[in-house]
């Protein structure tokens, strides 16, 4: 039995280097060892072909949305039932991983029985296959060090959580914005620790455009992101990895330092992630961010307004 399931809804293999890309992704996975098993779902044109010949295991019966979207929902039901290992793990399907992940994980593990785990990325332009045989690892860390740029705290591109957790989640469409950012904030709501494996896993995003998404426009601005958000339960939920409350530092689990800036977050949140009141952690956002605040008030408004007088006509 595997420690560790990981899995992916790829996009389609239709776009020539998106089709690169994911197959860079996915060899480098098999890679990584026996203690992982790799899934992947979705039937997307050319994922069953991918696997099949990559000798991957393949779940194709997704369920979608009205757009053709996959959920996450289905997609994570999808990838616990697999089979029986203890642990999970949602990778995006551009996403290469260094050695160190399964130890990592470990070292959390070894100490806490609900957590997610999450971290930064690094972002690379890669043009060509690659070929995962012996110093793989090396070059890609020289390539990282050379070439790599390290990625914000506002995105989150994988997940890794023991099975018991996450069993409930929103029909939120993946490839969208929100719903990573309600996994931090979930993980808050339940008091697990969120541990930030940023030190101690490197990740590589491959870079890519956005013309495999409708109309070519980033995730954040599609429409199916502002329902994420809703089912989310609003924005109140966008947590980001600032949000961690522990990392793994030199194979040790720790508390995340506490600057004045974490420590403040802290207290804006405490309404809405211990007190579990959203009119309180609302209330609390505009004491701390007042001129968001009004600008959000200013623009429900407006769309109640516009609504209004539409259903009028």
């Amino acid at each position: 039995m595997p420690m560790l399931t990981l899995f992916t809804a790829p996009k389609p293999f239709t776009d020539p280097h998106i089709s690169m890309i994911q197959g860079n992704t996915l060899g480098n996975w098999r890679a990584l060892g026996d203690d992982i098993e790799v899934v992947v779902i979705g039937d997307e044109p050319g994922i069953a072909e991918v696997c099949q010949a990559l000798g991957i295991r393949h779940l194709p019966d997704v369920r979608c949305n009205e757009m053709g979207t996959p959920l996450i929902s289905s997609i994570f039901d999808l990838a616990r039932n697999a089979n029986d290992s203890p642990y999970l793990a949602y990778f995006n399907a551009d996403i290469l991983i260094l050695p160190g992940l399964i130890e990592s994980m470990q070292v959390v593990a070894n100490e806490k029985k609900n957590f997610l785990a999450v971290g930064q990325r690094w972002d690379l332009d890669i043009e060509v296959p690659i070929a995962f045989r012996d110093g793989w690892a090396d070059d890609l860390k020289k390539m990282v060090k050379e070439k790599g740029k390290l990625h914000g705290q506002t995105g989150s591109d994988y997940f890794v959580y023991p099975r018991e957790c996450f069993e409930d989640i929103p029909d939120f469409a993946v490839g969208r914005a929100g719903w990573d950012n309600w996994m931090i904030f979930h993980a808050r709501w339940q008091h697990w620790p969120v541990v930030d494996l940023s030190e101690a896993v490197t990740i590589v995003h491959q870079n890519h455009d956005y013309a495999h998404l409708p109309g070519g426009i980033k995730h954040f601005y599609q429409p199916e992101t502002a329902v994420n958000i809703r089912m989310a339960g609003g924005r109140r939920t966008i947590f980001k990895l600032s949000d961690a409350t522990h990392e793994v530092v030199d194979n040790e689990l720790k508390r995340s330092d506490l600057s004045w800036q974490s420590f403040w977050r802290e207290v804006e949140i405490f309404p809405l992630v211990w007190l579990h009141s959203r009119v309180l952690g609302w209330v609390s956002f505009a004491i701390f961010h007042p001129v968001k605040a009004f600008n959000e008030i200013k623009g429900w408004l407006a769309y109640k307004l516009k609504q209004t007088s539409a259903d009028k006509k």
